[in-house]
């Protein structure tokens, strides 16, 4: 029994210095292995840890944020032509297709000038040819006119007491003259006009009136001098027929028409818009510049009246510049030769009078040691004697 208790003594001793005593010897000294104690090894210091420093965060700064655009940015230029269009509804779904058309022109501006519901026959609801004659005598800038009518034309027309009916011979004729009256107002005023034809219709019988109309605006305007541009063909199929899809602008089939087979959806303003867009710009690019200055001409016979500007002036006015300058003489070396010398014949017999070119090989060549070396070598084949030292001696010994 009292070996047993010694056991365990002697086992609670050795858990003591294997485990570096109790938690209240660890409080007061650094805890020390056994190995230390045996071999007498200091424990070093255990240094408290230092606490930790914070940091403020760096505030990042905040850059504007880059915006970028797919449009491209057009610079603001000034306004130089000015389209206004003119007509019936057709006409104001016209005038939107041109704003597109020729978005990527600044200096091009459109005006809406259509009145829906209007036309050539009802002037007491709307009369164009005095509407047009004093837009052009106001102060309104035009460059080009556009107009496009007929729609709401398929009406009798009054004529005093008497009612018309429509498309009869009498009607036409009164048609005409509005139609001549609105073209002479362009003529008189020098602006150039565009007259837009009518495109086909889903009724057939208002289609084919609209044919009529068309070839009337053609001969009437051409006639004053204005330009008709047909849209006729934009908007039919390959055999002649109203159509309301078809391609547009970029050969993508899309609706061109509204459901009340008249109208244009947006692609199909954008399409009819097309066609007068090419012509606007050919009369945009063939339009005088605001650079070029008229000269002054003389009231009988047109010409310009300054004296330089006349055929042969430039050349009277050097020769004036150049009368009181002393002429310069030149020395033999710089004065003109001829292009060409005598002719020399390349095969037969020269003439005795002529001069042989070469009198002979050796005069040529010239005389002397050098030129009988020359000769020797070039002339009669033999090596030239090699010099000592040089590559071409192979005498030996050296």
């Amino acid at each position: 029994m009292r070996l047993r208790s010694l056991a365990m003594v002697l086992a609670a001793a050795c858990l003591l210095l294997v485990t570096g005593g109790p938690v209240s010897l660890a409080q007061q000294q650094q805890q020390r292995s056994l190995f230390q104690m045996f071999w007498q090894i200091p424990a070093q210091p255990r240094t408290a840890p230092q606490p930790r420093q914070r940091v403020a965060p760096v505030a990042r700064r905040r850059d504007a944020p880059v915006v970028v655009r797919d449009d491209p940015v057009i610079p603001k230029v000034d306004v130089s032509t000015h389209i206004v269009v003119m007509g019936d509804s057709l006409a104001n779904l016209l005038a939107n297709g041109l704003d597109d058309a020729l978005n990527n022109r600044p200096d091009v501006e459109v005006i809406h000038r259509a009145k829906p519901d209007s036309g050539l026959v009802r002037s007491d609801f709307y009369d164009w040819p005095k509407v047009v004659s004093e837009l052009l005598a106001s102060d309104q800038k035009i460059s080009i006119g556009v107009v496009l009518l007929g729609l709401n034309d398929r009406q009798p027309l009054r004529e005093g007491e008497t009612v018309h009916e429509p498309l009869s011979p009498r009607w036409l004729e009164l048609y005409r003259d509005r139609v001549d009256a609105i073209a002479s107002a362009f003529s008189a005023k020098r602006v150039p006009l565009i007259w837009v034809g009518a495109p086909p219709m889903q009724n057939g019988r208002l289609s084919a009136d609209m044919i009529t109309f068309n070839d009337l605006y053609r001969q009437r305007v051409e006639k004053a001098g204005g330009q008709y541009i047909d849209l006729w063909g934009g908007f039919v199929d390959a055999e002649n027929r109203y159509v309301a899809t078809g391609p547009d602008v970029s050969g993508q089939p899309v609706r061109l028409r509204l459901g009340d087979g008249i109208h244009f959806t947006a692609a199909g303003a954008r399409k009819a818009a097309h066609f007068v867009d090419l012509v606007i710009r050919r009369m945009i690019e063939a339009a005088p510049q605001n650079s070029v200055i008229a000269l002054p001409v003389s009231p009988e016979t047109g010409a310009p009246s300054a004296l330089e500007l006349q055929p042969g002036g430039v050349e009277r006015l050097i020769d004036q510049m150049v009368a009181g300058i002393p002429t310069i003489g030149l020395p033999a070396a710089l004065q003109a030769r001829p292009l060409a010398g005598p002719i020399q014949p390349l095969t037969g017999q020269a003439a005795l009078s002529e001069q042989p070119l070469l009198a002979s090989i050796t005069e040529a060549r010239g005389r002397g040691d050098a030129a009988l070396q020359l000769e020797r070598v070039f002339g009669q084949g033999i090596a030239p004697d090699p010099v000592p030292g040089r590559l071409d001696d192979y005498r030996w010994p050296r």
